[in-house]
């Protein structure tokens, strides 16, 4: 079995919504399966954290996950056109994971929401990209054989999946959203499957 992490942060919960589509879409694809995870809240100002385990929903992430994944979705809400501050601290502390090279060749892709249509939805997803390059991670984008991605009026990049919440949270994830976060997870799973066995992408 593949094990496809799905890492996320989530403030109000689309992106929570967001990562368990993914998941689905990875689940969907036989032999891989979805492992979700999501990391603490932070204050940038004294570096405290939250309790050890979390009240509800999936658990604080540890380095293990990243390093038994045979592939990582990563997921933030957008802070003025960058990923969130807790996912940031999280992945500043994965230089263990680089100095062994644990993550070099694994497939990643990326997701975000945010408030409004122009609220920097693909720089955010740019801003992910940028540690897992570095990781040597390979990056998994949504092709334009996707019909949604050139249909959709609200979120959908071809750098990852997005949804775009309303400033209040007030507007659903859109059908068109829906089926690009779970093409993403599918796509992923696909890719991670494809270069574990050595097959051709």
């Amino acid at each position: 079995m593949a094990d496809i992490l799905v890492l996320y942060y989530s403030q109000n919960g689309a992106v929570r919504e967001m990562a368990h589509l993914i998941a689905r879409g990875i689940e969907m694809v036989e032999g891989a399966t979805a492992r979700l995870r999501t990391v603490p809240k932070v204050s940038t100002v004294c570096e405290s954290v939250e309790p050890d385990v979390p009240m509800s929903g999936a658990p604080y992430v540890e380095l293990k996950d990243l390093e038994e994944c045979a592939g990582m979705a990563l997921g933030s809400p957008t802070r003025f056109g960058n990923m969130a501050a807790s996912l940031k601290y999280f992945l500043d502390g994965t230089t263990e994971l680089w100095l062994k090279g644990a993550l070099i060749g694994k497939p990643a892709a990326v997701f975000t929401s945010t408030a409004s249509m122009h609220g920097g939805q693909e720089t955010t997803l740019v801003s992910m990209m940028m540690p897992l390059l570095h990781h040597g991670m390979l990056i998994v984008g949504l092709p334009y054989s996707e019909p949604e991605l050139a249909s959709t009026t609200s979120g959908g990049t071809p750098y990852g999946a997005s949804h775009t919440s309303g400033a209040m949270g007030e507007h659903p994830i859109t059908e068109a959203e829906r089926k690009l976060c779970i093409a993403l997870g599918k796509r992923l799973a696909q890719t991670a499957l494809k270069l574990n066995t050595g097959a051709s992408a």
